[in-house]
């Protein structure tokens, strides 16, 4: 699910030029994300000083439908919200069928 992607989150992009390119987030808005070292673009800029360089290159925001979470070794995996019984709230995947715990969501107010 894309809505617990947070900044620094390792994911991977599931689809268009990127496809399977792997990063760590570096910025979130509300339906995109910015992905270090993915999706470059050169951009013109007037330079502000003598030796700053006409042209910059960037990294441009992608759609958060098109990144998924990835685990350990680059591959994309499905996110489900687990409650245990005291009320606390944990995001867990499937990993050679094991549930592995990627971060607590909501902790239980005593």
């Amino acid at each position: 699910m894309s809505k617990w992607i947070r900044e620094g989150d390792q994911v991977v992009v599931i689809a268009g030029n990127e496809k399977g390119s792997v990063g760590k987030v570096l910025h979130r808005s509300k339906s995109r994300v910015v992905i270090e070292g993915l999706n470059i673009r050169k951009k013109h800029m007037k330079p502000k000083q003598k030796m700053q360089p006409g042209i910059v290159e960037m990294e441009t925001p992608i759609h958060i439908s098109n990144v998924s979470y990835c685990n350990g070794d680059g591959k994309p995996v499905k996110i489900k919200v687990k409650q245990d019984s005291d009320g606390a709230r944990s995001l867990v995947y499937m990993d050679a069928g094991k549930e592995q715990l990627l971060r607590f969501v909501k902790q239980k107010k005593d």
